[in-house]
């Protein structure tokens, strides 16, 4: 891996995250919104086969905000589709979701556990 695949990351994924925070400060949009135009414009742009070659280029700067989750959940309906049919539609994305999500969970719990979360006043 060379120097340029870092660059390519960290650059991306920079413009991701400061597009969102634009598109948070300047719009009414609710943060949870937001999430949810992330996931579908990924799972959109995996659709029409125009995420992969971003990956390529990019890297974790592409797969890892959440739009790289839309594009995990497309590509999970895609392989379940070709090998179950119909019913692929429904439990494909919840394949290849599965361990992402169960990952987040496990660890912000773990993460609760060290050091003690308080609630926001």
């Amino acid at each position: 891996m060379d120097i340029m695949s870092y660059v390519n990351a960290f650059w991306v994924g920079g413009l991701i995250c400061a597009l969102v925070q634009i598109l948070m400060e300047k719009t009414k949009m609710m943060p949870g919104r937001i999430m949810v135009l992330l996931v579908c414009l990924g799972a959109v742009l995996s659709a029409v086969s125009l995420y992969e070659p971003f990956v390529e280029f990019a890297g974790a700067g592409a797969s890892v905000p959440l739009v790289g989750f839309g594009n995990v959940l497309m590509k999970g309906v895609k392989e379940a589709v070709d090998e179950a049919g119909f019913i692929g539609i429904f439990q494909g994305g919840f394949k290849a979701g599965a361990v992402g999500c169960s990952a987040a969970l496990i660890f912000g719990y773990i993460a609760s556990l060290i050091f003690n979360p308080k609630m926001k006043d």
